[in-house]
């Protein structure tokens, strides 16, 4: 059986006809990479399932339960900036075609594909997991991200508030804390947020891919849209909140000439830093990207998938690190400089200082900022 992550996701699709799943990002569900059996679909369902549902099919929500008995988790990434996350879900609604943890949804037995943004292990007992956690006499008050896997602001989070429930046990321990979302609901916390900054004590970066809404809602069906980000930082950046800006992805043919007026219209919004990853496909994203690109972006497929080979060394992907998130050859090297170059002029990144983590207390001990 041949394993190759492109070809599974042509072979091994769930019993919906490409394009038909309305409001999700991923149109197949590509095989399991741990699993030896995979389901077959035949041609003749698939065209049956189109004729029932020519305007699409809906595929519902579905919320499990998460039984974990930790929650801060240590990242061993050596080319990453932080060493602790929270992450309060599995899985994210949001859909994002291109989302790198896509492939964590494997461990679970289920799909990168529409699994994972149909099927969210929700972590009720995060809050109460991350209160026993930062009691340890072990934990030195470090910072932590949040999430550094699927969004903490994901849509379920309006009804579910575990991400709002740990960071008031952030506020109680005067725990530092980065969020990061692509989601306008971290307004609704903005109370804990601008308490939270009184000690310098947290930060939020917006993921912004493209001022573009009908862009966004190809690429990022559930996310809100891009005004309602801008808004967000506006927003947080006036209470005087730190906020970033991050022009992740930068997809080769498809938004990468939206870097100048995404890191313009953020730099009017407020916000003090920015940053930028390239393209990221580890294992079965490739078949959800291909298929994806192939559905909605037909005249300019072969072309994105060129330069994106051209940044890695010939492949789609290449997970070295240090090279991973910005990749190399002469088109990586425009993006970095065109980056580069506009950051520059909007003077991001010239006066970024850390979170407070001394301000870190247990409660009922006293500190140097009470």
């Amino acid at each position: 059986m041949n394993q190759d992550p492109l070809h599974a996701g042509r072979e091994f699709r769930d019993a919906l006809p490409t394009g038909t799943v309305r409001g999700r990002g991923a149109g197949l569900n590509p095989g399991n990479r741990f699993e030896d059996v995979r389901l077959h679909v035949l041609g003749e369902t698939l065209d049956e399932r189109a004729a029932e549902s020519p305007g699409g099919v809906q595929v519902r929500t579905k919320t499990l339960d998460d039984s974990t008995r930790s929650i801060i988790n240590a990242v061993d990434s050596p080319d990453l900036s932080f060493k602790w996350t929270v992450n309060p879900y599995r899985g994210c609604e949001h859909g994002c075609i291109y989302c790198y943890a896509r492939p964590g949804h494997e461990y679970l037995g289920l799909s990168s594909g529409l699994d994972f943004e149909t099927t969210i292990i929700a972590k009720h007992e995060a809050p109460t997991l991350l209160r026993k956690e930062l009691s340890a006499k072990k934990w030195r008050g470090e910072s932590i991200v949040m999430s550094g896997v699927t969004d903490c602001y994901q849509p379920l989070e309006r009804e579910l508030r575990i991400t709002r429930r740990c960071l008031e046990v952030c506020l109680e321990f005067r725990q530092s804390v980065s969020i990061i979302t692509k989601n306008a609901l971290v307004l609704r916390d903005i109370d804990l947020i601008s308490r939270l900054h009184e000690h310098r004590l947290v930060a939020v970066a917006l993921s912004i891919t493209t001022l573009d809404a009908g862009l966004a809602r190809v690429m990022e069906p559930r996310a809100s849209v891009p005004k309602e980000r801008l808004r967000a930082l506006r927003e947080l950046s006036a209470v005087g909140v730190p906020t970033t800006v991050m022009t992740a992805p930068i997809i080769p043919a498809i938004n990468d000439h939206e870097i100048p007026a995404i890191l313009a219209a953020a730099a009017e919004a407020g916000a003090r830093s920015a940053g930028y990853v390239l393209l990221r496909l580890p294992y079965q994203i490739k078949a959800l990207y291909e298929d994806w690109l192939r559905r909605h972006f037909p005249d300019r497929a072969e072309k994105a998938l060129s330069l994106l080979r051209s940044t890695r060394g010939g492949e789609l992907y290449d997970a070295t690190a240090f090279t991973r998130m910005k990749g190399t050859g002469p088109y990586a090297a425009q993006i970095r400089s065109t980056f580069t170059t506009f950051a520059k002029r909007h003077r991001f990144n010239q006066h970024r200082t850390g979170l407070n983590t001394a301000a870190f207390r247990r409660p009922g001990e006293q500190t140097l900022f009470d």
